[in-house]
């Protein structure tokens, strides 16, 4: 069955019992579409089938799919009900069904009589006529638009221009961790430098910067091998950086900027207890340490 062309529907349908139910009229149309408009053979579940126009090859389950196809989980029906649905098909004088272990064959009865004669032949005839020549016109509009598409999009970066400056030193990295990798489309990385400096707005600075950061990095020198790619997790290097950063600056007491050891009032875990002596002479080289420090503080101003 071919997915385009068109079929008969007649107007006395509506005096039929499935005018009265929306998925059996459904099921119906579905049937009426899926039938062969040619003989034809194929191959289904490794066999190969014939059919004649008016017949179609399926199943339950494969009807029930294509029914449900869509349609809301509460809104879908089991493959039993359409199973039954297709019988009631059958009982009605509409189809016939021959079935087997693997597939079930419908012939749709009077097929001949109302999808095949004269009038419709030389109406699909002239439409497939049109068809052809519509088709084409859509088709060469369509490649003009790629075409002017492409070329507004197409850029070339020079040499000394900075988006390849970053591309050729990504590379350059990149080779250093693996010599045997493969050359890339240097224009094509360059582009994707453009467009983290004018789309994500980053510096070349710093897209220079994150570039030594992720080669030298254990985990991500293994997975940035591309400029793309280094865009699209400059955000999550960024963040693992600066946190990486972090913990190594961050003073032990925040708030005083300086060692806890250092804090006059700082008393260790595991420190014994002090004579009277021991906790002067402590005071007095405390002191000592806080005279020279704010001498030097003066004497670089």
């Amino acid at each position: 069955m071919a997915d385009g062309g068109w079929i008969k529907v007649y107007r006395k349908i509506r005096q039929s019992f499935v005018w009265t139910d929306a998925n059996q009229l459904k099921l119906w149309l579905l049937i009426l579409m899926k039938a062969n408009h040619a003989p034809s053979k194929f191959l289904f579940n490794g066999q190969e089938v014939s059919v004649t126009s008016g017949e179609l090859v399926t199943g339950a389950h494969a009807l029930a799919f294509e029914m449900n196809d869509g349609v809301r989980r509460d809104n879908q029906v089991s493959w039993r009900q359409v199973w039954r649905w297709v019988k009631k098909f059958e009982n009605s004088g509409m189809l016939t069904i021959k079935s087997n272990t693997k597939y079930s064959v419908i012939s749709i009865s009077k097929w001949c009589d109302y999808q095949d004669n004269d009038n419709q032949v030389s109406i699909k005839r002239q439409s497939s006529v049109n068809q052809v020549s519509t088709n084409k016109k859509e088709e060469k509009e369509k490649n003009e638009k790629k075409e002017d598409s492409q070329h507004s999009r197409k850029r070339e970066y020079a040499d000394d221009s900075p988006e390849m400056i970053e591309a050729v030193y990504l590379w350059e990295k990149i080779k250093g961790n693996n010599p045997e990798h493969r050359k890339p489309n240097l224009q094509s990385w360059a582009d994707d430098v453009r467009k983290m400096n004018e789309l994500d707005h980053r510096p070349f600075e710093k897209i220079h910067k994150m570039i030594d950061w992720c080669q030298r990095d254990g985990f991500w020198s293994t997975n940035i091998l591309s400029a793309a790619k280094l865009r699209s997790k400059y955000d999550t290097m960024a963040a693992q950086a600066n946190s990486k950063w972090q913990s190594r600056n961050r003073p032990i007491n925040p708030k005083t900027a300086q060692p806890a050891w250092a804090d006059p009032n700082y008393q260790s875990p595991d420190a014994k207890p002090t004579d009277l002596a021991t906790k002067q002479r402590l005071a007095e080289q405390m002191a000592k340490l806080r005279e020279n420090r704010e001498k030097r503080k003066e004497s670089t101003r």
